[in-house]
Order: structure tokens, then sequence, then C-alpha cells
């Protein structure tokens, strides 16, 4: 139910379902593709419960879920009724004031977004094979190897035809002409062929572009080009064939479209990019890796100070996407790849300053954010510690690229590369395993992520504590006058709520609710009532933040902060708003004793349902305890719970 509520405050404050676009997601967001961008709220998407935060990047429009962000995801393509999850309308054509750089990160993002699980987890399963064996415990002509090798390489072999299909939905060309295309790149004979002794002649002798021709088409010669594990090929092939697609489907007769179209397509775009897009793409991609390369060698630790101590800030940005095709392109073209793994200290270092924070802080909620937070950072997830915890107090955020510039620049000094993109976090190392096994490199990236997990914890410890919970009362001194002081304001704030009934009736605990999502206390803490009188009232003064539409439900924060659901009866739901009436809406500021809602005792008896009404206090967790105050009979404004911090 919560991620439907958010689902669908989501899609009303982007300016509802037909502004979108499109819809993925990636490990913490949602990235939409809006039509018109002014439609959205982006102060309403910001203050939802379950946002972390809102941006704007790479021509997207990206809500930052956290850690549930499949589940929210999943939810919202119901709630929305996106087509095939999201993608984009055939008929829709792209946004024209989109600036390059967007349009490149919207395009890597979109292509490597849909096969980052299954790339990550390949990654890993090779570089544990390839450590195995190194260690001795398997042995390379064992089956056990084989098969385990088979299933980490074999998605690097064939990426071309991974990324066929993602780069064939980005460009809207069926998915499995994207796919062929890709399998024509790497089919046997085709990479025999490349490999073969047999040289018909040589192209561009003594210059860098010079190549072998084994082969002709129509006495047209193919420059041999090996195009397993490329990248940059077979993306410009999806491109190319998207306009294909387009004449052809402009000219060819509707009634043989289905098998004419992908036809054309075909026959065109593949030896097309035989002939011209292959070798322009795979010297372009060496080109691009003999740059980085050449950066990179130029000092590997000025390199990796620079690369971990803005990694965070391209990861808010989003443009940490445009490093992952540079990634590919070197480990495609070098076979490693010397650049990204300089990154892989930023997740460490931004957990120990999170680690830091939960031993600092003293409010339950900021321990509540932190402690997952930790968790997430451990395996690579950042965002939830960046946009809950760092961030907004910026000194911590800037702590932590300090600790991960240093861990970078320790990367470098190690000379540590990446042989595969394996995962994130402590998953990232089988990645940097490469023939040599568990290596210097290996070791040295270790012990970076390790210098970089204890540096942002202590530098935290020294410098962040004044910006860890600013409003709370925390003294370290040892003299006895402040010491008493911090104690008797503790003591005169420690009831910090009370809140009054909200309708006249008689107390029934919690546990005896007939219902056991209340009953549990798994919604909340609070007590119910069994109503003499069919009006619920504000049991505080506060903003309605939840009004159910069928009128059996509403939600309010108090100017306190308490978060409280008020909800008459059980089942109630099903009566579509018969017998309720509402007399607030969402966001209206309310008084206490304020008529919320009305409904008809008799007439939801008669249907069948219960009438008995919880007051759960939703963010009970926040509270050190939720005390009940009244018992039998109450009305309106009598003391009804207090909330104490």
């Amino acid at each position: 139910m919560a991620y439907e509520e958010l689902s669908k405050n989501i899609i009303a404050d982007i300016g509802g379902k037909d502004n979108v676009q499109s819809v993925v997601h990636c490990t913490t967001r949602l990235r939409f593709k809006l039509k018109d961008e002014s439609k959205a709220d982006d102060e309403k998407i910001k203050n939802l419960d379950g946002v972390l935060t809102l941006v704007k990047s790479g021509g997207q429009y990206q809500v930052v879920i956290g850690n549930h962000v499949a589940d929210v995801y999943e939810t919202l393509v119901k709630e929305g009724g996106f087509a095939d999850g999201g993608t984009v309308p055939d008929d829709y054509e792209e946004k024209s004031d989109m600036s390059v750089m967007d349009r490149f990160i919207d395009l890597i993002s979109g292509i490597f977004n849909p096969i980052l699980g299954p790339l990550c987890a390949a990654g890993m399963i090779k570089g544990f094979d390839a450590l195995f064996a190194a260690l001795g415990w398997l042995s390379t002509s064992s089956g056990t190897y084989r098969i385990l090798y088979a299933i980490g390489d074999g998605f690097f072999y064939f990426l071309p035809i991974m990324l066929g299909i993602s780069a064939a939905k980005k460009f809207k060309v069926d998915e499995y002409i994207g796919a062929l295309i890709g399998a024509a790149l790497v089919y046997p004979d085709i990479v025999g062929m490349v490999n073969s002794k047999t040289t018909l002649y040589t192209l561009f002798s003594g210059s860098f572009l010079e190549s072998p021709v084994h082969v002709t088409f129509l006495k047209i010669p193919v420059i041999a080009m090996n195009y397993t594990s490329s990248v940059i090929p077979i993306i410009l092939a999806c491109w190319f064939a998207s306009k294909v697609q387009k004449v052809a489907k402009r000219y060819i007769p509707t009634v043989v479209k289905t098998f004419l179209v992908p036809l054309v397509i075909l026959l065109i775009t593949v030896p097309v990019t035989f002939l011209i897009i292959g070798p322009i793409a795979t010297w372009l991609s060496n080109g691009i890796s003999a740059l980085v390369v050449g950066i990179y060698n130029f000092s590997p630790i000025l390199a990796g100070v620079l690369m971990g101590a803005f990694w965070q800030v391209f990861v808010i940005f989003g443009v940490h996407w445009g490093f992952v095709a540079v990634m590919m392109a070197n480990i495609a073209a070098s076979g490693y790849d010397p650049l990204v793994v300089l990154s892989l200290a930023a997740s460490f270092a931004q957990t120990g300053v999170v680690g830091a924070i939960i031993m600092q802080t003293k409010s339950t909620k900021t321990r509540s954010i932190a402690i997952p937070a930790f968790v997430s950072g451990i395996f690579g997830v950042t965002e939830p510690a960046i946009y809950g915890l760092t961030l907004p107090r910026k000194r911590p955020f800037i702590l932590s690229c300090i600790a991960s510039g240093i861990g970078g620049g320790m990367i470098g000094w190690f000379g540590t590369k990446l042989y595969m993109m394996a995962g994130m976090g402590i998953f990232s190392i089988p990645g940097a395993f490469g023939k040599n096994g568990m290596d210097m490199g290996v070791w040295g990236l270790i012990i970076s992520m390790a210098v970089a997990t204890v540096l942002g914890f202590v530098l935290q410890l020294m410098f962040g504590k004044q910006s860890v919970d600013a409003d709370e009362v925390v003294t370290e001194s040892s003299d006895a006058d402040v010491s008493t002081s911090a104690k008797e304001v503790t003591a005169a704030t420690k009831v910090s709520t009370t809140l009054q009934a909200p309708l006249d009736g008689e107390i029934v605990p919690l546990t005896a609710v007939k219902d056991e999502v209340f009953a549990s206390g798994s919604m909340g803490q609070g007590v119910a009532i069994q109503p003499s009188k069919g009006e619920v009232v504000a049991p505080a003064d506060g903003e309605i933040i939840l009004v159910f539409p069928t009128g059996h439900a509403v939600g309010m924060r108090t100017n306190d902060g308490a978060e409280i659901l008020i909800h008459i009866g059980m089942d109630t739901v099903a009566l579509d708003g018969e017998g309720f009436q509402l007399h607030v809406e969402k966001g209206q500021h309310v008084k206490a004793g304020d008529s919320l809602v009305s409904f008809d005792m008799a007439f939801i008896q008669e249907k069948g349902y219960e009438i008995t009404t919880p007051i759960i206090v939703t963010n009970s967790s926040d509270y050190q305890a939720v005390n009940v105050l009244a018992t039998g009979k109450v009305t309106e404004q009598t003391p009804l719970l207090s909330l104490e911090v």
C-alpha cells in the first residue's frame, strides 16, 4: 500500500501519466523522460515520503528512491499503466532541446541500465573463477572451472548481442533485430576469419590504421576486426538500423511490412557495419582507450585523486554513465580499464563517514536512515547516504570526497586495473583479478578501500560533529553546570507531543483490533476507539498529508512532527466512499478540533463492517515511547496519547 500511494503521488506530481515519455530505473533512481518537465512539481516530488531527492540531468527527470527502487518501479508501472515497462512510444519524437552531453548520458544510461545486473553478476563469476584458479583451488582444465568461466566470460564475449537488444530498444528498433546484428558480429566463422593467417592484402600499410583484408563483400574489401566484447560498433549499428527502418516503413506496403522491413534493415545494416561502421567504431574505441591510458600514465596518482574526489559529484548529476562507456571501450581495446577503478574507494569513504554519524547521533530518526545507508554503501549503493545524510549536512559530504580522493590516489599508486565490470562496493573486487590472480593490484584495491573507510570515519569524528543533528541537546563537556543544564532541558522536553482524542467513543486496546496489521503494531503504535459519534476531528494542529478518496482514512503530520493515521473501521475501503464525507484535502492546514471526516455509523454497520477506529502514530520509531493516556469513554479533545523523544 505504501508503494501504491507513493507511485500514485509521483505520477500525479510529474504531470500525470500522459506527461511520461518513458521510465526506467537503475540501482536507486526512477529515471523519467518527460514530455514537458515544466508540468512536474519539483517541490512536491522532493517532499514525498519515500523520495530522497530529485535530480534533473542527462535529459532525465531522476527521482531518487534508494534501496526500494525496484519495488517502487514495479508498482509505478502498474499504477501508471505504462506499456512494456514504460518504454518510449514509437510515434514519439526525441526532444530537440537536449544538449549533446545530455543526449550522450541519456543514451548510455538507457542502453546499459537494462543489462547492468547480469553484467555485474557475470563479472563477479569470472573474477572469482580466476581467483580460485590462481589460488590452486580449481584446475583450469576442470569442468567446474570451464563451466564457471563460460557463465562469466560468455556474457562479455557475446556482449554485442546483449547490447544489441538494449540498444535496439533505445533506438526503437525490434529487439530481435538488434540481437541478430550483434550475433552477426560475433558469429564463429567471422571471428575465425579475423584470426585467419590467410590475408588477401593489407589496407593503409605503415599507418596506425593498418588493417588486414581476409575477405570481400561484393568485391569490396572487409577490414578485419574482432567485435567480441566490443561496445561502440553495435551501438552505432543499431542507430544506423533505426534510420534504415524509418525509410523502409515509409515505402514498404503495410501488407508485407512484417517481414520485408526486417529483411531490408538486416541486408543493409549488417554489411554496412562490417564495411564502414565497425572499423571506424573500432578505431574510435582504440583512440579513446589510448587517450585515457595516456592521461593515466602521466600521473596515476593525480588521476586517482581527481577521479576519487569527484566521483560522488558525478553520481549526483548522473554523468558517471559516460565513464561506463569509456571503461567498456578500454576493456574491449586493451583488455583492461585503468580509469573507473580509481572511483572504487568512493562508496567506502562515504560508508566510513556514515559509520561515524551513527556513533555521533542521538537521533532515532537519523540512525534509522544511517544504518541501512551504511549497509548499502558497503555494496556500492551510496545514494541513500548522499541524499539522506551527507549532502544535506554539506561537511560530511566534503569529508567523504577528501577520503575518496586519497583512496583513489592510492589505487592509482598501486596500479590497479579492472579487467571486467563486476559488481559495486565489495563486489567490484573480482573485476580486478587478471591473469595473475591475486596480485598487488588486487591487494592495493582492498587496502585502498579499507583506508578510505577508516579515513572517512576519522575525518567525520574529528571535523564533522557539529553538522550532525544540530537541533539535538548533546554535550560532551565535563563541566557540572553545563551537564546539569542539559539534563534539565532533556527532562523538560521528554514529552514532546500530546494528541487529543479525534472522536467520541470508548477506548479499545490496539491489540484487540480485528485486523492483524493494526493489532501487531506493524503500522505503528497507538490505540483504537469504538465510536459513539460519526465525526473525526484533528487530534492536534498540523497538516493533512494523506486523504483517501473513499473517505475511510485520513493522515496528518502535527506541527511537532508526529505522523498520524486515523482509519475508520475495518475493510471499509470496500464501501467506495458510501457513508463517508471528507471535509479536508491533502496539504490543508488544520487546528486541533477541526472536522476532518463525517461518517454514517448505522449505514456502515448495516453493511456488515466494523467501525472500530485505530489512531496510529506511523512514525513511532522516531519516539522512545508512545503512551496511551486515556481509558474507558473519551470525548473529542480528551488527552489520548503522549509521545516521548
